[in-house]
């Protein structure tokens, strides 16, 4: 289990486990087993009605699907006009693994009917897989050195902060170790030296981390923060880039955690609204 201080920026010492509750993992299952192992135990005797589809899904988003599967669940199933993940006694499980923009239209209309649970993970870990071009032969394997941080989130949750505060909507981040992996086809991004991403795999769950209102997002403001406070006072008590700390206030701010309260020169100045 990883502990919220490991995912404190630098220079943050206030206990998040206290700020935003435990983190519990729905299912104690050790996923470095294979997946017909795990599905076998969560059955326990029992069916999973209907089955995970797995055409044109990519192997985290099924990964994650199998993991928070229940028996009972019904999967890949239709609620008013739209193909949802998991539908468990009422509640719809949607699990979007990147560009939640896409999601908002869906969400905009299930969230009017039906609570919604909506997973998004974040790779606390991840591992690069170079492969052929063909993906046939593995070239190497190296630990990536980046390490993701729980305010990776509003990355993309700057598309549709204003479903946030949805009485319907709970947000839930699946803190993973994953596989990135890569091809070396020339077809990818100058940065990665023309490797094009093929596929991500779940190695494993670390911990999940529950967002039920607007108060659960207060985690992000650090104790002692001088008020009002900027985008630059922020970023020296979190760490991080200025650009990241200035897509987090513009959704705290949408959602109704902060205000703005006015101006120094030309930095905007914020203030906590709860």
């Amino acid at each position: 289990m990883v502990s919220y201080a490991e995912w404190a920026p630098p220079n943050q010492t206030e206990d998040y486990r206290s700020l935003c509750g435990p983190a519990v993992p729905i299912h104690d299952l050790d996923y470095t087993k294979s997946a017909q192992s795990n599905m076998t135990e969560r059955r326990a005797g029992e069916r999973i009605s209907a089955g995970i589809g797995t055409r044109n899904e990519r192997s985290l988003h099924a990964a994650l699907k199998r993991w928070y599967a229940r028996p009972g669940d019904q999967l890949e199933a239709k609620v008013d006009g739209f193909i949802v993940d998991i539908v468990r006694d009422g509640l719809l499980i949607e699990i979007q693994t990147r560009n939640l923009a896409a999601m908002r239209r869906k969400l905009h209309t299930l969230l009017e009917r039906h609570p919604v649970r909506l997973v998004y993970p974040i790779a606390k870990e991840k591992w690069i897989v170079r492969k052929t071009g063909s993906g046939k032969q593995v070239i190497g394997r190296r630990r990536s050195p980046k390490v993701g941080r729980l305010s990776d989130l509003f990355e993309e949750l700057v598309s549709i902060p204003d479903l946030i505060n949805h009485e319907n909507l709970v947000l839930e981040i699946a803190v993973i170790q994953e596989e990135e992996i890569r091809h070396t086809d020339g077809r990818g991004s100058w940065r990665r030296k023309g490797q094009s991403v093929h596929d991500r795999k779940l190695l494993q769950v670390l911990e999940t981390v529950t967002f039920e209102k607007k108060e659960d997002f207060l985690c992000f403001l650090p104790d002692g923060l001088e008020q009002p406070f900027s985008n630059q006072s922020l970023t020296e008590r979190i760490g991080g880039s200025i650009h990241a700390t200035r897509r987090m206030t513009y959704c705290l701010k949408k959602m109704g955690v902060i205000q703005q309260v006015g101006r120094n020169r030309n930095q905007l100045l914020f203030q906590r609204a709860l």
